[in-house]
């Protein structure tokens, strides 16, 4: 029965990435929350393969997951990456019934993002050493991490094509290959100008990766894990104690605008955000501060 289960995560893969157009990161996410589900089934229901299992099977399933006291998050992210392959088989015509409908994930709390304040955005981009090599391409992928609210693949994955100076914007594509303008700050512009033209026209760069905005020493683009070091080491040589991450600049964006008056909807937009429920949690981070502009300057707080 596991070439049965295979068979179907093999097609799930394909749906994935043809039909969803998900990246390999998710497709990679997705499948092994199936195959949790398939080592469980071999398991326990030898003989029963995925198009037969019903909603007890996996309410078993989920039963188990909270035994090996794997967090709430987890339990969700896997009960969704469940419900992901149910609705392919279902639109694959394969059930005539999804069985995951009505499997209910753990209620999680919304947890507030980390954000630096504006202060400790300028005291972290400063740090920066430019006298090194790669201050001034370091400087301006900050920038505009923070001047343009992207997520960290949207960075590392930036083409030249994708600048448009003249006008001030940026054509990222983000989740989904789903493309969106969004605004560069003067900054992030003036820093990005003198890496181009004074850094990068001087590297070998290596075949393949001459569209890439970003490079590191060997000519190569950037990668996730160089980007999160990066941070990491500036925002030491900055002083700041705050566990941040390549996302806390995303974060900071969305909430230094929200703080500021911008319209959800335009932020929303800005940060390629499908629901505007996944912006709204930024609402609550600006409750929070302005809550604390009341108790600190109301005179009868």
């Amino acid at each position: 029965m596991i070439k049965t289960w295979e068979n179907h995560i093999k097609q799930f893969r394909h749906y994935l990435k043809l039909e969803r157009s998900l990246s390999e990161n998710s497709i990679e996410a997705y499948t092994r929350d199936v195959e949790k589900l398939a080592g469980y089934a071999v398991k326990n229901f030898p003989e029963t393969s995925p198009l037969a299992f019903e909603l007890e099977h996996l309410r078993k399933f989920v039963t188990e997951l909270a035994q090996l006291e794997i967090s709430d998050y987890t339990q969700a992210r896997i009960i969704s990456g469940i419900k992901a392959f149910y609705r392919f088989l279902m639109y694959e015509d394969k059930i005539s019934e999804d069985p995951a409908q009505l499997l209910e994930a753990p209620k999680l709390g919304r947890k507030l993002p980390d954000t630096l304040s504006y202060e400790e955005i300028v005291q972290l981009l400063e740090a920066i050493p430019l006298g090194e090599p790669e201050g001034h391409r370091n400087r301006a992928m900050l920038e505009m991490l923070y001047s343009s609210g992207l997520r960290v693949s949207e960075l590392i994955e930036l083409k030249k094509g994708q600048v448009f100076e003249d006008v001030g914007f940026l054509k990222v594509v983000g989740k989904g290959n789903k493309e969106r303008l969004v605004p560069i700050g003067k900054d992030a512009l003036k820093y990005l100008n003198i890496y181009k033209n004074e850094v990068r026209v001087h590297q070998a760069i290596a075949k393949g990766h001459e569209e890439y905005v970003f490079l590191n020493r060997r000519g190569k683009k950037l990668t996730r894990v160089m980007i999160f070091l990066i941070i990491k080491k500036t925002a030491e040589q900055a002083g700041i104690e705050k566990n941040i991450s390549p996302h806390t600049f995303r974060h900071s964006f969305a909430t230094h605008l929200i703080e500021g008056g911008a319209d959800l909807r335009a932020v929303q937009e800005m940060l390629g955000h499908e629901s505007i429920t996944t912006t709204e949690i930024y609402t609550h981070l600006d409750r929070d501060y302005l809550r604390q502009v009341l108790t600190d300057f109301h005179p009868r707080k």
